[in-house]
């Protein structure tokens, strides 16, 4: 079933005509959004249906894939185990010495007080001629926690990912979202300590996000932060669940994105130094992607003995989308991995450069296949 899936998709490639493979996270079954032609749809207001791929820069337009064919299989996979990646690409001395004066002028910043925080990335370049559905598959294989996905438009590009961290997700006029922050490696099944940096950074994201979205929700509660784990890593998590007014989906999103855990606080002043700091194009890289105002049927009457009134159905349309982290972006003999790390005043360069690392880590594993 997968693999008719897959050939589906390969031809698609073959006609160059745009697609997305991906299965949510903790969930087997595969989904595939098939758009019958190469146009290139915008998102104007939010309220469009259809695959949503959006940019780190709004200023960019977002992305929609229409959903001319969707097609879902039980996702079923023979058992792989891949170890660490030990690629060589963290002892670039070149690489980081840049990085690490990037992040040496970001804390001055800090300093004199023109941001808090801000998210620093950098891009990765390395060879790659494998074939796409086997990479892609090693991702579902091994990041069974994570949305795991596979974006083809023959006019935009090609990229994958596996991300655990959500954005929006919305049911009708509920919507759920969470702020992620904080990074440490996994030592058998123990929830790492967590130091002051980390716990004042994530709290920078949560304190940002409730900020942002006060005048633009009805209501909007949290839950205790708690330590989530993603592959080989850990993060801190807060979950925040809300109401908003009819036909608002569109201002919480645009409230929402970017938040701090991939651009910074106060925002403004963070994403000013990002665009003249960071020198180069993150893309998609740090934007986000999902099923955007899809229709879901709920039954008004849950008295399955009543069933004459069964029969009438509300439809709710939904959104789930997942920030574009642990990603690269495919070309036809080189693959290009992005990944940034969020910068206080505590923050040491060395250990921030170690840390980009280790994040770059989720895709060399799958590149690698071992």
């Amino acid at each position: 079933m997968v693999q008719e899936l897959f050939d589906r998709a390969a031809n698609c490639l073959k006609e160059q005509l745009p697609f997305v493979l991906y299965c949510r996270p903790n969930e087997t079954e595969l989904v595939g959004v098939f758009q019958n032609n190469d146009e290139v749809h915008k998102v104007k207001d939010f309220t469009e249906t259809g695959f949503v791929f959006a940019p780190f820069d709004l200023s960019s337009e977002a992305i929609l894939l229409k959903m001319d064919a969707v097609e879902k299989v039980p996702l079923s996979l023979p058992h792989e185990e891949l170890t660490a990646s030990n690629n060589s690409i963290k002892n670039n001395i070149e690489e980081k010495a840049r990085y690490t004066k990037l992040i040496s002028n970001a804390i001055d910043s800090i300093d004199k007080g023109n941001f808090n925080k801000v998210v620093l990335s950098r891009k990765i370049e390395v060879d790659f001629k494998e074939n796409h559905f086997q990479v892609y598959q090693r991702i579902l294989n091994v990041y069974k926690k994570a949305f795991c996905y596979f974006w083809y438009h023959p006019k935009i590009g090609t990229w994958m990912g596996a991300t655990p961290e959500i954005l929006v997700k919305s049911n009708g006029s509920q919507f759920t979202t969470m702020s992620l922050a904080g990074t440490q490696n996994s030592v058998g099944n123990d929830e790492p300590r967590w130091t002051e940096k980390e716990l004042h950074e994530q709290q920078l994201v949560t304190d940002y996000i409730f900020d942002a979205l006060k005048d633009k929700v009805i209501s909007l509660n949290s839950s205790e932060r708690e330590s989530v784990r993603a592959g080989q890593l850990w993060h801190l998590r807060t979950e925040m669940k809300g109401t908003f007014a009819p036909n608002k989906f569109g201002e919480v999103l645009k409230a929402l994105h970017p938040t701090p855990a991939v651009c910074g606080s106060p925002l403004k002043n963070a994403k000013k130094f990002i665009l003249e700091n960071e020198l180069y194009e993150r893309s998609f890289y740090t934007g986000f992607l999902g099923e955007l105002n899809t229709k879901s049927e709920l039954s008004r009457n849950r008295n399955r003995r009543n069933q004459e009134n069964s029969a009438y159905r509300s439809v709710m349309k939904t959104s789930e989308l997942f920030v574009n982290l642990r990603c690269m972006q495919l070309f036809k003999d080189k693959a290009e991995i992005y990944v940034g790390g969020g910068i206080t005043s505590d923050s040491i360069p060395e250990k921030e450069w170690e840390e980009t690392a280790l994040k770059s880590n989720t895709m060399f594993r799958v590149l690698a296949g071992k």
